[in-house]
């Protein structure tokens, strides 16, 4: 008998292989998605990344065409209320308000300050362009377009802010697209074949 070799039986476990260099990938362990962390609890950033989710509607309308797409739906609403109820009311707020939620959706991000500057001016030509005269000629019509702005404020802040907030929200979330010189390029360096 070999006196070198160890008897059979309980002994020291053999040792394992060491680890393959790069890490538990290199091994071939998969130990699941890798997170940043745990989900955000503040409200905010909850709210943020509900944002982010959101699939917005490919925008389209220029600066120029944004604000022909309000002035024309904004006068048209209110030539309908002039002519069902005397007078631009609820249902030319109403259209207003949806128009300046449409313009501030579906402007270019290019020109996403067009939006909110467009309701207001939209608002003011509906009012001039549909306000009732009371049959007392310029004048008249001048006491009814003043009479219109000032009973419809409600109207018109809440169509400028809803547009104003939209794209507010809309300049937050678009990406950042500053270009980056070739010294911060993400690009490995190296030489131009010549």
């Amino acid at each position: 008998m070999d006196q070198h070799s160890a008897p059979p039986g309980p002994g020291p476990a053999p040792a394992s292989p060491a680890p393959a260099p790069g890490g538990e990938a290199a091994a071939g362990v998969y130990r699941g998605p890798r997170t940043a962390g745990p989900p955000p609890t503040n409200p905010v950033a909850v709210a943020v990344r509900r944002l982010r989710a959101v699939k917005w509607p490919r925008a389209r309308l220029t600066g120029l065409g944004t604000g022909l797409l309000t002035t024309v739906v904004t006068v048209l609403g209110g030539a309908v209320d002039s002519f069902l109820f005397d007078g631009p009311g609820v249902l030319f707020g109403v259209v207003f308000v949806a128009v300046s939620i449409v313009g501030a959706v579906y402007v270019r991000p290019y020109d996403l300050v067009a939006a909110p500057v467009a309701a207001p001016i939209a608002f003011a030509a509906g009012i001039a362009l549909t306000a009732d005269d009371g049959n007392g000629g310029l004048a008249g019509h001048l006491i009814g377009v003043f009479t219109g702005l000032a009973l419809m404020t409600g109207w018109l802040y809440t169509g400028t802010v809803l547009a104003a907030l939209i794209v507010a929200v809309r300049a937050l979330l678009r990406p950042s697209r500053r270009r980056r010189s070739r010294r911060c390029s993400a690009a490995p360096r190296g030489r131009s074949g010549r």
